[in-house]
């Protein structure tokens, strides 16, 4: 099975270069953050006549996510637990039933970036990294394959980076920010592409000005993080950069793993 996330940066501006990235890539379940749309305004169509089934938690104008799968999920959930107050759609979680008679959950998550540092921006991003991490806690009892994917807005190490120094105050690499995501991995969860490789100048997002993209001045914040058991079953996992150079290009390219669950 082949899971994959992506934060797309507007479905509606992007639709041409999804529905090409999924009949190249055919992944199983992909992850989309940033969709910037409305669950009504939602290009299902197109992605439907591909063989998907399209679960969205949508916002009009900015954030947005949502889980396409070939296969239709049994139980979906919209909203991280924690805080009722909380309007901004960003996270979604899907069940899938596996060949074995045991669950697969997919959640679909979109970190606020938290930039200025100094706003309430920030204080709102730990939050809602509190909230995850109480969730996760809460999931890994049910001792399931268990995937966070998404834009998690967190370079995790210096090596993520193509400058420490120019992300030093940055709201994505503070000491903070990176703790509390060392606390996801503290609580038993890995880092896909970090179990495959420890490769260098490995990233998944390079910023649409000064050349970053030509420059290769890149960034690694979207992740896919696994419960023991879906861990157990990764076989591979990779970025495929090579969407950057599309035509309309998103910032960010789909990050993939393969996992066994058969047996």
């Amino acid at each position: 099975m082949k899971i994959a996330t992506w934060n797309i940066n507007g479905v509606k501006a992007r639709i041409e270069n999804l529905c090409q990235w999924l009949k190249d890539s055919s992944p199983d379940i992909v992850c989309l953050q940033e969709i910037k749309s409305v669950d009504d305004g939602f290009p299902r169509f197109e992605i439907e006549a591909l063989g998907y089934h399209v679960e969205t938690h949508g916002q009009k104008g900015f954030n947005g996510v949502a889980i396409l799968s070939k296969q239709r999920p049994d139980e979906v959930t919209r909203g991280l637990p924690g805080d009722d107050t909380d309007e901004q759609a960003r996270f979604i979680e899907a069940v899938f039933s596996l060949p074995n008679d045991s669950a697969l959950r997919v959640c679909c998550l979109y970190l606020p970036n938290g930039n200025p540092i100094e706003t309430e921006k920030y204080t709102y991003k730990l939050a809602w990294m509190e909230r995850l991490a109480g969730f996760a806690a809460e999931r890994l009892l049910l001792e399931e394959p268990l995937i966070l994917a998404g834009d998690y807005n967190v370079i995790p190490e210096p090596h993520d980076c193509f400058d420490p120094k120019v992300w030093a105050n940055d709201a994505l690499f503070l000491p903070q920010t990176r703790q509390s995501f060392r606390r996801l991995e503290n609580l038993g969860f890995t880092d896909a592409v970090r179990a495959t490789t420890d490769a260098t100048k490995l990233y998944s997002f390079w910023d649409y000005q000064a050349g970053a993209w030509q420059k290769n001045n890149g960034i690694r914040i979207d992740h896919l993080m696994l419960s023991p058991e879906a861990a157990d079953r990764l076989s591979s996992a990779a970025i495929e950069k090579h969407v950057r150079a599309w035509e309309k290009p998103s910032d960010h390219v789909p990050v993939v793993a393969h996992f066994d669950f058969e047996g």
